[in-house]
């Protein structure tokens, strides 16, 4: 500003610092709060009036496995395991909206701390939380008479996984610990089952390797109160997908080939068949952080963990199909108490 007039220059800062001031405080006076995106609150009201209830929950606690199943759909992605009274609080909420059934699987569930992590929940959810049914699902590699001595009284059901009664066979699809016999184990645990009444499952998957396989005499010999048969099952990020531990493709088989399967074994009065279709949204499935897992788009989409939003909101997001839950048999008589059982 050169100018010679003194009063000229006073008017020429005077007027700029009002230009410059007006500017801010309009800048201000246009300013508001940012505010939290809206939320669907109204449809997220809605799908938590309409939550499923969480009858039959199945709880992966461990993702951690001694067996290298080639079509494992629950791969050892993290070896994050709860602190137990976390679990046991979790399972408490769970219980408090409705849970009558807790299946325990993994991975495998006896490897944690020697299957006495896996002892005092079910002791828990039987004794405390009186659930009528308590349950697993095990390879049964490290399943002891002792641990059924201390807990077996809790336990309604175990189901064991067997593919196939050759060990060949078993040790191609991975079904194996070194040379150590899984069908040896099989038929001891059966034993123990007995002894210690607990109602004895199996549970098979049915793949490339085993389709042509007639097992009836052997589960007819076994008499297990269930055989769950499961046409193997592709799970983006678990065995299928660039980010998978696994590569399933290989083990996969037709729908005409599994009913072929079915076909074989139509004497076997335990049998319960379960296809991709049944399988796929059928199952409240509990990660190792107690997310619900949505399996809708042929992968698992967790939810929020249970623990810190609760069960009802936590479910609406696990894609649950109660309908087919319902029809492919998912609640039946699995209390042992009320099971008519010669032990």
């Amino acid at each position: 500003l050169q100018m010679t007039d003194p009063h000229s220059q006073n008017r020429m800062l005077l007027q700029l610092c009002i230009s410059t001031l007006s500017y801010v405080l309009s800048k201000v006076c246009s300013y508001r709060t940012p505010r939290p995106p809206v939320s669907p609150p109204d449809r997220k009201l809605g799908e938590l009036q309409t939550a499923p209830t969480p009858t039959s929950v199945n709880y992966h606690f461990t993702r951690k496995c001694n067996y290298k199943c080639g079509f494992c759909f629950h791969t050892a992605k993290t070896s994050f395991v709860l602190p137990l009274e976390e679990a046991k609080r979790g399972l408490k909420l769970l219980k408090e909206s409705r849970m009558e059934k807790i299946n325990f699987s993994g991975g495998e569930p006896y490897l944690e701390d020697k299957g006495e992590f896996l002892g005092k929940l079910v002791q828990y959810c039987k004794v405390d939380l009186q659930l009528p049914s308590v349950s697993i699902v095990s390879n049964g590699s490290m399943i002891t008479e002792r641990w059924f001595q201390k807990y077996g009284d809790y336990l309604d059901i175990l189901a064991i996984s067997c593919d196939s009664f050759d060990e060949s066979t078993n040790q191609l699809i991975g079904r194996a610990q070194g040379r150590k016999s899984h069908l040896d184990n099989l038929y001891k645990i059966r034993n123990w089952c007995q002894q210690y009444k607990v109602a004895f499952k199996i549970n098979s998957v049915i793949n490339t390797f085993n389709v042509d396989e007639d097992m009836t005499e052997h589960i007819t010999e076994l008499n297990p109160v269930r055989w769950k048969v499961f046409q193997c099952l592709l799970i983006d990020g678990e065995n299928a997908g660039e980010t998978a531990l696994r590569e399933a493709e290989r083990f996969i088989i037709s729908d005409q080939m599994f009913q072929e399967f079915l076909e074989r074994h139509s004497s076997v009065s335990c049998l319960v068949p379960e296809s991709n279709e049944k399988m796929r949204n059928s199952y409240l499935i509990l990660d190792e952080y107690m997310r619900f897992l949505d399996c809708r788009q042929g992968r698992k989409d967790p939810s929020k963990s249970i623990l810190d939003v609760g069960v009802k909101e936590a479910i609406c997001f696990s894609g649950f199909d109660e309908k087919m839950f319902l029809k492919r048999g998912g609640k039946y008589v699995w209390s042992k108490a009320d099971m008519k059982l010669d032990w």
